[in-house]
């Protein structure tokens, strides 16, 4: 899917009195899920899927599972939970352990849980899918929408190409956050993320 079928989405589903397409959003925690549920909930049926095996500790991934928990109180979601497996994470970035924030071993985790999301989409029934991740300033959306085009390919679902910082998501999360009292993680999610020099 490109930038321009994206952009004209909104048009067509509201001028034409369309019902909401079913969209699979993979989700990396509450804040950043908020400030992307804003951007879209007048469009789609969404689904969040929490899938998120790069997250350590164990406790961490369950905090911000709460966390879209507490947001279901504010938003109308299905909510998806996903078993807990780091080993499945660390055997796809093994060799990539001391590349920096932001490098290569980013773009493998993003493969892995958009890779996810697409499989789970096309195999329930969903047709488009999507991440939460580009609502982050410090996530590259060009490599998640270049992942993402190659995924749509690949499963033939769908991939709805986004920028979610774009239109005051990020923003739009910190306000959400401090209004449903969400918990906001200082670090990205893996054990690599929380290095001092990372």
């Amino acid at each position: 899917m490109n930038k321009e079928t994206t952009l004209n989405l909104e048009n067509e589903i509201l001028n034409n009195n369309l019902p909401k397409p079913k969209l699979l959003l993979h989700a990396c925690c509450g804040p950043c899920t908020s400030g992307v549920f804003d951007q879209l909930k007048d469009y789609f049926d969404i689904t969040i899927l929490y899938y998120n095996p790069n997250t350590y500790p164990y406790s961490e991934y369950m905090l911000r599972y709460e966390q879209l928990i507490k947001l279901q109180k504010h938003y109308d979601f299905k909510l998806i939970l996903t078993d807990y497996n780091e080993d499945e994470y660390l055997s796809k970035i093994k060799g990539l352990e001391s590349e920096p924030e932001g490098g290569s071993r980013c773009t493998v985790c993003y493969k892995l849980r958009l890779e996810e999301t697409a499989k789970y989409a096309k195999l329930n029934g969903f047709l488009y899918f999507t991440s939460t991740l580009s609502v982050s300033p410090y996530k590259n959306a060009e490599k998640l929408n270049k992942i993402g085009e190659e995924l749509e390919a690949k499963y033939n679902v769908k991939y709805l190409y986004s920028d979610f910082k774009k239109h005051d998501g990020y923003k739009n999360s910190i306000k959400n956050s401090k209004e449903f009292d969400l918990y906001r993680q200082d670090y990205c999610g893996c054990r690599y993320s929380l290095r001092k020099d990372s």
